[in-house]
């Protein structure tokens, strides 16, 4: 049976494997707890150290890891199909530059974490706002437009990134650094990802049959009866609300979103029904796991779990590269 012609049956894994995941986060840290432990703070709740360790940091720690990259890799799916670009991925329209510069300046100016998980927002949203408004102008979307607006403004935001390093104190350099490589060490508020997960999975999934069609060109989506602007818009804001609710759970974490949804199309899903359920939980597995390396690997030192994906995802993109022709 040829499990690539099965997409249940790949379903079924993923998610035995985003389960397996989340266990494997409990698992592993600084303090040795057996399986059987787990299981019995899992389901019988006391006031022991162990319920604390497990309920109090790993338990919120593997559920924004899984979140996040579940929303990374939906994201990038999202965002593949609408530029039929296969290396676009979250960040490649300026959401994660704006948002950057945003929580550099408020960590600059010695704010608290609330406000800059505010100014993130504020950057974050400002940068979806200059990407719309030039690429959709009198009715008219220009996905080259689309695509050359996002990176121009990328590469702004780098630099003004670069200036706000240059300017700020030796004390503040590594938080902003963990911002900038991710860092799941930092989610506090877990609810609104979760919430934003189950939403734009939700509403990216009752519009999967018209990515499918999209999928094969603009004009051949719109022979066939597909509102091509509506549905082009719908994935372009889905994809930065997914983006967003990342940035402002982990900061920005790299390979994500670019890599996942490559390697379930390896696996012989194209068919968007499948392949957005799927990238989302193959991504929160993915992260899920990396993070709990980052923060085992050198414990009791942590990494910057951005650090493991892109160690990761470097030589996973090349191999992909090297397949194509």
């Amino acid at each position: 049976m040829n499990s690539a012609k099965h997409p249940l049956l790949l379903l079924i894994f993923f998610f035995l494997l985003g389960l397996g995941s989340l266990f494997t986060g409990l698992l592993f840290g600084s303090v040795d707890i057996p399986i059987l432990g787990i299981i019995d703070v899992l389901l019988w709740p006391t006031d022991s150290i162990t319920h604390q360790i497990i309920w109090q940091l790993r338990l919120p720690r593997v559920s924004a890891a899984f979140a996040c990259g579940g929303l990374l890799a939906l994201a990038g799916a999202l965002l593949q199909v609408l530029l039929r670009n296969p290396l676009a991925d979250p960040y490649i329209l300026g959401v994660s530059g704006g948002a950057a510069v945003g929580a550099l300046l408020a960590m600059l100016l010695g704010w608290g974490l609330v406000l800059t998980n505010l100014t993130s927002l504020a950057g974050a949203l400002t940068a979806i706002a200059i990407v719309f408004g030039l690429s959709f102008r009198a009715g008219d979307w220009n996905l080259y437009r689309l695509l050359l607006t996002g990176v121009v403004l990328s590469a702004g935001c780098t630099a003004l990134t670069t200036l706000i390093l240059t300017l700020a104190p030796a004390r503040d350099i590594k938080g902003m650094l963990f911002w900038l490589m991710g860092d799941i060490s930092r989610a506090e508020e877990l609810t609104p990802a979760w919430a934003m997960l189950i939403i734009v999975t939700a509403l990216s999934m009752l519009f999967s049959g018209s990515l499918n069609v999209l999928s094969l060109g603009q004009m051949k989506a719109k022979t066939l009866g597909v509102a091509v602007l509506p549905l082009q818009i719908g994935i372009y804001f889905c994809a930065s609300l997914a983006t967003v609710s990342a940035l402002m759970l982990a900061g920005a974490i790299g390979f994500v979103g670019l890599i996942v949804p490559h390697a379930v199309r390896l696996l012989g899903v194209n068919d968007f029904r499948w392949l957005l359920p799927l990238a989302v939980l193959c991504g929160g597995s993915f992260l899920t796991l990396a993070d709990t390396l980052a923060r085992t690997l050198w414990a009791p030192q942590q990494l910057p779990v951005g650090v493991l994906t892109a160690l990761l995802g470097v030589p996973m993109l090349l191999m992909l590269l090297s397949r194509k022709h």
